[in-house]
């Protein structure tokens, strides 16, 4: 990770209002969270401040949240982070940054879904709502929305650290669960619109149901099997299936074999990444590990059955 050599603070955000969007610039502000790849400031009642402070590819990613999803937004079932205002670098501050409306509720990470049978149809019907056919003009993915197998490079490795590490008790269990979704059939359908990162911390919860879904910065199209992963590591024990026949058109075998690929790169990266939290290394996140750890484990129950 690079973090900014900028200290980003109350100051400088207000700062970066009054010279770009004063009319927003005598709101109330605070802190709200340092997230992977920015820091959120919520801006009032209704809005935020995302500056990006550590990977450098956040500006990007930022420019294209305020392109596309103004578009997305007003078809989805869930709330997301409407872009309202883009600020431009400048000499305070040599990134872009943007302002949206704030979405209410708790990552699921630090509050999981507890309520099976809600939640599994409400995450079935934000994806079955955003994964439209895109347009040609749609962002790439960096990867995302390809095929599992495209990524057995990193597979592979990420087998390999969690397993030296003592963090994956059944690695050849999880290496079954790679090897056939990275031989299943490919998508055949037209490339669809895709979150692309449906990840614990990127999902909101309230009274135990998801209420929101927020960090689209790696919207892009392609195989919905990258975001069908998400069952696996959001949804309490046992509701996959009922997402997977709520999803609309219900997936193929060879679409959810392509999941359960993405879902086993996403749970290692989360042990991972939970991991150096927990023993104190840069960019750890001590609560991605345990729904990263349960996602490992429904995926092996799943392919026992």
């Amino acid at each position: 990770m690079t973090h900014t050599d900028i200290e980003i603070t109350a100051e400088l955000v207000r700062d970066l209002l009054r010279d770009q969007h004063p009319d927003l610039a005598d709101h109330p502000l605070r802190l709200g969270a340092h997230g992977w790849d920015n820091q959120l400031w919520r801006l009032g009642d209704d809005l935020a401040v995302r500056l990006p402070w550590a990977t450098q590819s956040a500006d990007a990613l930022l420019r294209k949240e305020h392109a596309w999803l103004p578009s997305l937004a007003p078809h989805l079932p869930l709330p997301v982070p409407i872009p309202q205002r883009l600020g431009e670098p400048s000499e305070r501050f040599p990134r872009p940054w943007i302002v949206t409306t704030w979405v209410p509720g708790m990552p699921a990470d630090r509050a999981p879904a507890t309520r099976a049978a809600d939640a599994a149809d409400g995450l079935a019907a934000f994806l079955t709502a955003l994964h439209r056919p895109a347009p040609d003009q749609a962002p790439a993915g960096r990867g995302r929305g390809g095929a599992p197998a495209d990524r057995a490079e990193q597979f592979a490795e990420q087998l390999v650290s969690a397993t030296e590490l003592g963090l994956v008790p059944e690695p050849e269990a999880v290496r079954a669960v790679w090897e056939d979704a990275a031989t299943a059939p490919g998508w055949a359908g037209p490339a669809v619109w895709l979150h692309g990162d449906l990840h614990p911390a990127n999902i909101l919860t309230t009274d135990g149901t998801f209420c929101g879904v927020i960090d689209f910065g790696d919207l892009c199209a392609g195989d919905p099997a990258c975001d069908l992963a998400a069952a696996w590591a959001l949804l309490p024990d046992g509701a996959a299936d009922r997402f997977h026949d709520a999803y609309q058109p219900i997936p193929d075998a060879a679409t959810l074999r392509r999941a359960r690929g993405w879902a086993v790169l996403r749970a290692l990266s989360g042990i991972l990444i939970g991991e150096a939290g927990v023993r104190g290394r840069p960019g750890g996140k001590p609560t991605w590990g345990p729904p990263a750890h349960a996602a490992l484990r429904r995926l092996i129950a799943a392919a026992r059955r």
